[in-house]
């Protein structure tokens, strides 16, 4: 997970939107990755790799998990956005501030 600094210098933990899809929606609903992969119309390994925070959100995916569990895509879509920002923000870009 990656670390955003909030109000205060709080760090709080930002979750990739497949974990989050993982541990709140697709676990709790009791359905196997095949099952759900089929019913979504994608290939399981499609799904365990978003589900496993290996690849980004897609708005496709996104549309799909709401059609089929009923959570917003803007939200998860909101989710991935988040995350990425989080990620470039971490990391090394090398560019430094523009004095004009």
């Amino acid at each position: 997970m990656a670390k955003h600094g909030g109000p205060a210098g709080a760090a709080r933990a930002i979750q990739h939107p497949g974990a989050y899809l993982m541990r709140h929606v697709v676990l709790p609903s009791g359905v196997s990755l095949t099952r759900l992969a089929a019913h979504i119309g994608v290939t399981r390994q499609a799904v365990s790799t978003l589900l496993n925070g290996r690849c980004a959100l897609s708005p496709d995916m996104a549309v799909r998990f709401e059609m089929a569990f009923g959570i917003d895509a803007g939200t998860m879509l909101r989710m991935q956005v988040t995350w990425d920002l989080a990620e470039a923000r971490a990391g090394a870009i090398g560019v430094e501030r523009l004095v004009v």
